[in-house]
């Protein structure tokens, strides 16, 4: 009985003292240093259309300079998912996927700072950088006849019949054959943040995204191919700050 007794009054005292931590951290937002990890999703790309990651440094009370790292999924907007008659799916036509790859230098500028336990933070921000393109083949299951089947990247001059495409590849099937393409990007950005401690952040970020590469990107050969890809995103982040 003594020894929970002890115990009980060691987990009160421990409870007290994390409330009373807690307390102290609400409402204090300095901090010199924040790093974010977001998941992404824009008019490019799928249910997830890329992932982030960035790290930020105060420079003066209202403005921070950011590096990010960001991996997005670029897709043709006449990109169309069916389903075979076995149930899988696949995007007919589709010939390329395009990965981008954007390391990224920018500015943030707080408009609103909230106020102690309540409100947002509201900023804006800007950012640039070069893009790496992977472009990937897409590949698909195809019934030659009744028996055989052949697993290949798809092509509109051997592929033509729709009902005989059987579902698409393995996720990264045939990735060693990619090629690249070398560009840069440009985002414009509003940024809202909803924590109430220090130490972490949580919000979105909604913007608008330019990306250009020196060649064009066959994602669906029988289809208008560009070089230039715009969208408008928004990301979910969080993460810690210091």
């Amino acid at each position: 009985m003594h020894k929970i007794k002890l115990i009980l009054t060691f987990s009160l005292l421990t409870l007290a003292q994390l409330s009373y931590a807690q307390r102290e951290d609400v409402g204090n937002y300095d901090y010199d240093m924040e790093y974010l990890f977001g998941v992404n999703k824009n008019t490019n790309g799928g249910l997830i259309g890329g992932l982030s990651f960035k790290v930020g440094s105060r420079l003066d009370d209202s403005q921070f300079s950011f590096f990010s790292l960001e991996l997005a999924n670029v897709k043709n907007p006449r990109e169309v998912r069916y389903n075979t008659v076995l149930g899988n799916s696949y995007i007919f036509g589709k010939s390329n996927y395009l990965y981008s790859i954007r390391p990224q230098y920018g500015r943030e500028i707080i408009l609103f700072k909230k106020a102690p336990n309540q409100g947002v933070q509201v900023s804006a921000l800007a950012a640039f950088g070069p893009s790496l393109g992977l472009i990937a083949p897409y590949y698909i299951e195809y019934a030659i006849n009744r028996l055989e089947t052949v697993r290949e990247q798809y092509d509109p001059e051997i592929h033509q019949s729709r009902f005989n495409i059987l579902g698409a590849g393995r996720l990264f099937e045939g990735i060693g054959q990619s090629e690249f393409a070398i560009g840069g990007n440009v985002k414009a950005a509003v940024n809202f943040e909803f924590g109430v401690f220090k130490s972490s952040a949580t919000g979105l970020e909604l913007g608008y995204m330019l990306e250009g590469f020196t060649k064009e990107i066959p994602l669906i050969p029988t289809s208008e191919n560009r070089q230039i890809f715009q969208s408008v995103y928004f990301t979910f982040f969080y993460g810690f700050r210091k």
